[in-house]
């Protein structure tokens, strides 16, 4: 009787080994690659499509993904299409044309197990080429006897470039298995641009507007994204 207890014990605690080093195995993580769009950008076209009240006719679209390289770390890019048309009360011009960002990103998030969501900062180098289109505008003067003209003189100016770079915080949320919610903003410094010979750039495709006093500008960015997991590696 004393033999057959011993061998049951002798089971059990091998049972318990063996669910213990299953337990304890590190927890396996999904490389791959991410892909997705601005909802950002989308709702923003649709909004101005529908409000006839606004200034600013805004169309634009953009595609993002990113690649787990090693733990913490992606690389990361992002390409799209932009058009803003600006009816300001003095000048009346349209910028449209594609850009393209590529960088990396550092998760600083410590996941619990099971979890692979993302709280990270990135870095960007950025790069558009556009067109910009002067539709109307009005020469000042100061005699209050004579109105100020409006020329509707449309200037059309192709092959122009920029390029800047840009700083980014930014988190992703894993909501559904492999689906992705998340939100950005980021600091972008104008590094070059070529401009037309008789007037400035007042937009620039995936930078954003430009003005006379600054060579920074705030974006931001709202995605959905879906992972494509290639293979698991331990933590």
């Amino acid at each position: 009787m004393c033999g057959v207890i011993s061998a049951q014990e002798e089971k059990e605690k091998e049972e318990e080994k063996k669910i213990t080093a299953r337990d304890t195995l590190p927890p396996a993580e999904k490389y791959g690659f991410r892909v997705g769009v601005d909802i950002g950008r989308l709702i923003r076209t649709v909004l101005s499509e529908d409000n006839d009240d606004t200034n600013d006719e805004y169309t634009g679209f953009e595609i993002l993904g990113d690649y787990r390289i090693y733990k913490n770390y992606y690389l990361a890019a992002e390409i799209g299409n932009e058009s803003l048309l600006r009816n300001e009360e003095n000048i009346s011009v349209e910028g449209a044309g594609s850009y393209a960002r590529i960088g990396a990103d550092y998760n600083a998030y410590n996941n619990w197990y099971g979890m692979q969501n993302s709280i990270y900062v990135g870095l960007r180098y950025g790069f558009s080429t556009f067109n910009q289109t002067l539709n109307s505008y009005k020469i000042f003067n100061n005699s209050d006897y004579f109105p100020v003209p409006v020329r509707n003189e449309r200037i059309e100016v192709d092959s122009l470039t920029a390029s800047w770079v840009e700083f980014i915080l930014g988190i992703k949320v894993e909501t559904f298995k492999n689906l992705y919610l998340g939100a950005n903003i980021s600091l972008r410094r104008l590094l070059s641009e070529k401009t037309p010979d008789r007037f400035d750039n007042l937009f620039v495709p995936g930078f954003g507007r430009t003005n006379d006093y600054s060579s920074y500008n705030v974006g931001y960015t709202y995605s959905i994204s879906y992972l494509i997991p290639f293979v698991k590696k331990k933590r």
